[in-house]
């Protein structure tokens, strides 16, 4: 399906932490260009295999990603592979989808053609996502979620440490409980966490849950023209929470009306932003049409960086991934920032 620009692209913004941006490059295998035609590395097409335009507009995003290029491009990913601690409880699809991405990734970066078929890497995920195999309109968001999931699964690595706690009884006691706790390179670039305040409007009282992620989504205000910025303030603003929405208070040991708040408690390397553009309303379902202007360089996290967190991290935009069309149908297509060209 061709793209249609006249419509308002569905921007997917990944930034990349400015204080991160450097020194990777000079780590990456080199390879010598043809004198005849140069060939940038990283700068390398992906055949569209029908209705895979998802797949390859996540995946040029992904690869632009210089970290993670290192990652793999340096055989770190085998690495984690065999030193699994319990090497029976990782699936071989898990480990498939993880081998299959590195060599797309080697072949963007280090190959001679100027595009490349990402089937091994597609057949690896759908034998565990049967849907994206179908050859049928898929959503990227759902594509990319997948795919760092995967990635995390099959790189993971656990940590192990004892914390003190008390048990309650006639008599307390101290004890000491292992917590079990799992990390990968997605987690060490994508994983941010969100702290949430909850105040009961009745009695007062505070309560604080947290929530992990990889994939940021937000909302978007106006109809017709709006920042990044605007769409980071109406998430951020405080929310009540009444009627059907109530919150059981643990104090007042019911549901209550409360009032929620969310603050970034742990900033990302590297933020992926998710503009929610389909909207359902009831029976109604629509595209959001909507002009969203972001910078390309110094986007700015502290007013929504929780108070007690130390480190404010500005980010560089590095790609993003434009949806044309609508609800039935459309086209994705990827912009992406290339290390050695700058472009």
């Amino acid at each position: 399906m061709t793209s249609q620009p006249s419509l308002p692209a569905d921007d997917f913004d990944i930034y990349h932490v400015l204080a991160e941006c450097t020194d990777y490059y000079d780590t990456l295998p080199v390879k010598e260009a043809d004198g005849n035609q140069p060939h940038f590395q990283g700068v390398t097409g992906l055949w569209n295999l029908g209705n895979t335009c998802c797949v390859n507009a996540i995946s040029q995003c992904l690869c632009s990603i210089l970290p993670l290029v290192e990652y793999f491009l340096t055989g770190k990913y085998i690495t984690a592979l065999q030193n699994k601690t319990y090497p029976f409880l990782l699936p071989s699809d898990c480990s498939e989808v993880a081998t299959a991405f590195a060599y797309l990734m080697t072949d963007m970066w280090l190959g001679d053609s100027d595009c490349v078929s990402p089937e091994i890497f597609w057949s690896a995920l759908g034998n565990l996502y049967p849907a994206f195999t179908k050859k049928m309109q898929q959503d990227a968001q759902e594509f990319l979620i997948c795919v760092l999931n995967e990635l995390h699964e099959a790189l993971k690595k656990y940590h192990y440490s004892r914390r003190r706690s008390y048990e309650k009884g006639s008599t307390q006691r101290c004890c000491r409980k292992w917590i079990t706790t799992e990390t990968s390179i997605i987690t060490q670039l994508f994983e941010e966490q969100l702290n949430y305040s909850i105040v009961c409007l009745k009695c007062e009282k505070c309560t604080y849950k947290n929530e992990v992620f990889t994939v940021f989504s937000l909302p978007i205000p106006s109809k017709y023209e709006c920042s990044l910025r605007d769409c980071l303030q109406c998430f951020f603003q405080q929310d009540a929470l009444t009627w059907n929405n109530e919150i059981h208070c643990s104090f007042c040991e019911t549901k209550q009306e409360t009032a929620v708040r969310a603050s970034i408690s742990k900033a990302p390397k590297i933020i992926i932003f998710h503009l929610k553009r389909f909207d359902i309303q009831g029976t109604t379902k629509r595209k959001l049409r909507t002009d969203i202007h972001y910078p390309l360089t110094n986007l700015d996290l502290t007013p929504y960086i929780c108070s007690i967190f130390r480190k404010y991290p500005k980010y560089n935009l590095c790609a993003v991934v434009n949806h044309f069309g609508d609800l039935d149908g459309g086209h994705y297509t990827a912009f992406c920032k290339n290390s050695v060209t700058q472009a």
